[in-house]
């Protein structure tokens, strides 16, 4: 009796040490992440091939530039504020220095007056610099001083140019490096140079050459003064 009393009690302990365990923890999900989807390939552009121009279009464009160069000239030729130079002088001419004078065909005269065909050509090649004066009937006060360079010889020779006041004072309105280019779309390349309206009145211009900007002669056709 007394052995069962004592399995009694030791089953009774297992039962009541059983029921305080606890449950074992669960063990946590892990997340299910989706992968990624394949990335698209970037579409390449297809160059594009610039379209040639048929002979007709060529012809066509080349008229068109004849033509906004005629229009141009036009525009300075018929210009009611321009004047063109009634007196011109120049620092050299082309052939001065072989102990005879000059032709007729390079004097600074031939600048007076508009483009004509007339030129004056200077007698340095890269050496130094060469100046042209050109005087005026009117004085004004000027606003720009367009040269015309016979085939555009020397167009890219300007470093400055200056005007003269009735009191007989020059003054600086453009010094630097001439950016124009040879206009190959006429006869004459047009130097144009605008600035501010001058405070005084302007009677004459003078155009300086760096000889050797641009090797070769220099030659001028003529030399507009614009202003009111």
């Amino acid at each position: 009796m007394k052995k069962i009393s004592t399995l009694a009690l030791i089953l009774s302990s297992t039962l009541i040490v059983a029921c305080h365990k606890k449950a074992p923890e669960a063990a946590p999900e892990i997340p299910v992440v989706a992968a990624p989807a394949p990335a698209t390939p970037a579409a390449v552009a297809t160059p594009v091939t610039p379209t040639e121009q048929t002979p007709e279009q060529k012809e066509l464009a080349a008229k068109q530039a004849l033509m906004d160069y005629g229009v141009m000239e036009d525009k300075y030729m018929n210009d009611t504020r321009a004047q063109w130079a009634s007196s011109a002088k120049a620092s050299s001419t082309f052939g001065d220095d072989n102990g005879k004078t000059p032709s007729d065909s390079s004097i600074a005269a031939n600048i007076k007056g508009p483009v004509d065909g007339k030129t004056w050509t200077n007698n340095h090649q890269e050496l130094g610099f060469d100046t042209v004066e050109t005087g005026y009937d009117k004085p004004v006060a000027a606003t720009e001083v367009r040269v015309a360079f016979d085939n555009g010889s020397g167009v890219e020779a300007i470093s400055k140019v200056e005007l003269q006041d009735i009191d007989g004072k020059w003054n600086v309105v453009w010094t630097g490096i001439s950016e124009v280019k040879k206009d190959t779309r006429g006869r004459r390349t047009w130097f144009v140079r605008s600035f501010d309206k001058t405070t005084y009145k302007a009677k004459a211009v003078k155009i300086t050459l760096a000889n050797n900007l641009e090797h070769g002669y220099k030659v001028v056709d003529a030399v507009q003064l614009v202003g009111d």
